[in-house]
């Protein structure tokens, strides 16, 4: 077992160098927020990364039972408890973590980068990218692939930390004034079958001058995602990293 001040000592040095924190122990969960829930007591590890992500694990499952992310964390010790807290303003949300006991803690310095190697063939990469879309935003959930419109059929429709839909196009070439209008399109599908609004990310190598003024325009947004494609199947496509263009981004 590890003394209590001494886990509370570790988190917030990792807190404060934003290192990448690993907690097992006995704790039970309280969420307040869009909704509540409760975890009831019981062994479990939480992850709390520099980002200011901080996800709750049982010995089940791949995905977390609870996650928030963009949170400020902090802890303290309250009736002989270490009571770790991930509170966020907009939209207003509180993820409590009350440990009665924690049976290890390790702090690890990470650095943190956006460069992230997928293979794949090209009919694969919609794939990749649906596994795991943080490389494109923190916070993006995987709604639906390849939805069907009137008029075409959009790559990657997700769900961001606010709620919001996005819209996600994928271009093998450099992206031209028609992919950016395509993109706008499916857009506006995605609010009138919602009812709210969306937004656009286009995903490419690079973009055309008169592309990328149309995009802004529009309020779309750009990043340029370098990547190998290679013409036997048996060989593998190479995502070599995305490269935010617009500061909204993050």
């Amino acid at each position: 077992m590890i003394e209590l001040d001494n886990a509370k000592d570790e988190i917030e040095k990792g807190i404060i160098n934003q290192d990448m924190l690993i907690l097992v122990g006995n704790c039970f969960v309280d969420y307040l927020g869009r909704a509540t829930s409760k975890l009831p007591k019981g062994k479990r590890l939480v992850l709390i990364k520099g980002d200011g992500s901080i996800a709750i694990h049982q010995n089940r499952l791949v995905k977390p039972t609870n996650y928030r992310v963009n949170t400020r964390i902090g802890c303290e010790l309250v009736d002989g408890t270490l009571v770790v807290k991930a509170n966020k303003q907009k939209p207003a949300e509180k993820l409590t973590i009350t440990f009665q006991n924690i049976q290890d803690i390790k702090r690890y310095e990470i650095e943190a980068t956006n460069e992230l190697r997928l293979s794949g063939s090209e009919r694969d990469l919609n794939e990749l990218l649906m596994q795991d879309l943080s490389m494109i935003e923190a916070g993006l959930k995987p709604v639906n692939q390849q939805q069907q419109f009137r008029k075409g059929i959009a790559d990657i429709i997700a769900e961001d930390k606010d709620g919001n839909f996005v819209v996600i196009e994928l271009k093998r070439r450099q992206a031209d004034f028609a992919s950016v209008t395509q993109l706008h399109r499916y857009m506006k599908e995605v609010e009138n079958m919602k009812g709210k609004k969306a937004r656009g990310i286009l995903l490419a190598p690079d973009i055309r001058k008169n592309a990328r003024e149309l995009l802004e325009q529009l309020g779309l947004e750009f990043s340029k995602l370098d990547f190998e494609l290679t013409p036997n199947e048996k060989e593998k496509a190479k995502i070599k990293g995305l490269e935010h263009k617009q500061q909204k981004l993050f």
